[in-house]
């Protein structure tokens, strides 16, 4: 069994990926808005996966905040 994310962990992640500091990041944004585009949300669904969350492309769509994913995230463990 894996770590639990935490939602400081997903949200470095996610402004490495937008080459933010993650305190610039604000966990409710539209990370779409924010310049995330389809290339880096892959390469977060891979970093995601190989750390042991069964998620994809299209589970991020419908609600593209960090503090979403990072609840998606954690009801994810394989």
């Amino acid at each position: 069994m894996s770590q639990p994310f935490t939602l400081d962990a997903v949200r470095a992640d996610i402004a490495a990926e937008l080459f933010l500091d993650p305190e610039e990041l604000d966990p409710s944004a539209d990370l779409f808005a924010a310049g995330l585009d389809s290339v880096r949300v892959l390469s977060l669904v891979e970093r995601w996966r190989a750390a042991g969350r069964e998620v994809g492309f299209v589970d991020l769509l419908d609600e593209p905040t960090a503090t979403a994913w990072w609840r998606l995230l954690n009801s994810r463990e394989s």
